[in-house]
């Protein structure tokens, strides 16, 4: 199953009419962002979650990521393909433009990042964060979107919500990073933690703000220049996770290490693991206790 992360609005610019069934799940980490929703497509099932809510009313510091991500893990899904709006911190990376990102530098300090946090030392490894054969597979599929598509970036993730002051994004330049923005993380990093195959689609916005504007426009008329470019890109990253999807149906993917991740990763003895603990990590923990 393949789960899909992005803005509101996602599932309708997606899969139209077909609303599938809508899944309202609790999990041990609270309530998801809402109600997932699940649809069948070219045989392959669909997942899909806004990452802001209904409305866009949770800002990227307070959206319920491990929720999100346990949901979707209980519901089956073993692959994520996410979006979200990112600033360009290069010139050659243009606003309306699509990067497939290859690395994070994690500068959120306000999220719980692990589920592991009750009882258990869990260290996954994260020298490569996104999954490389879903990387590829998008890559391969850049002739047939209408848009510029960067195959590699370095997103740095703020917490925000406020944007970058000009000294930060100047010095977010100096550690060699492409793009800015708020969500990437700790999602990635849950991701891996529950064996899902991960990556993330940015959709470049704007410049951040180390780029002086030379423009008389009004603060406005800007914003609203904003909002067309995350609109062209959206709808070009649509078309991007469309062909994935239609590239997957035809072709399934291989096994990937990012499945296995647990292997090595949980440090605590299992006969500490006690059957409260198990029964709260619940699927998270299925397939390592499994064999054990």
């Amino acid at each position: 199953m393949i789960g899909l992360i992005g803005g509101t609005g996602l599932g309708e610019a997606l899969m139209g009419e077909n609303r599938g069934q809508e899944h309202d799940i609790e999990t041990p980490f609270g309530k998801p962002s809402g109600p997932v929703r699940v649809v069948e497509w070219n045989g392959i099932e669909l997942a899909m979650i806004s990452r802001h809510g209904d409305g866009h009313t949770l800002n990227p510091s307070v959206v319920p990521y491990r929720a999100n991500i346990y949901a979707l893990k209980t519901l089956g899904v073993t692959h994520v393909i996410a979006s979200g709006a990112v600033g360009s911190l290069r010139n050659h990376i243009r606003p309306r433009d699509l990067v497939v990102v290859d690395q994070v530098i994690d500068k959120t300090h306000r999220r719980a990042s692990s589920f592991f946090d009750a009882n258990l030392a869990v260290h996954i490894e994260f020298a490569e964060p996104y999954c490389a054969q879903l990387r590829g597979l998008l890559n391969s599929l850049s002739s047939g979107i209408d848009a510029k598509l960067h195959e590699r970036g370095t997103y740095v993730c703020m917490e925000g919500p406020a944007f970058s002051t000009r000294a930060e994004s100047n010095m977010h330049r100096e550690w060699g990073a492409d793009l800015i923005g708020m969500t990437t993380l700790p999602e990635a990093k849950l991701a891996r933690e529950a064996e899902m195959c991960y990556v993330a689609i940015a959709l470049v916005t704007d410049y951040d703000c180390w780029r002086s504007s030379e423009t008389e426009k009004s603060r406005q008329a800007l914003l609203n220049e904003i909002i067309d470019n995350l609109k062209d890109a959206t709808l070009h990253g649509i078309a991007l996770m469309r062909a994935a999807i239609d590239a997957i149906a035809e072709k399934p993917l291989e096994p990937c290490r990012c499945q296995t991740a647990l292997d090595l990763a949980v440090w605590s003895n299992r006969d500490k693991l006690t059957e409260p603990l198990r029964q709260h990590y619940g699927p998270l923990l299925a397939r390592y206790l499994s064999k054990s």
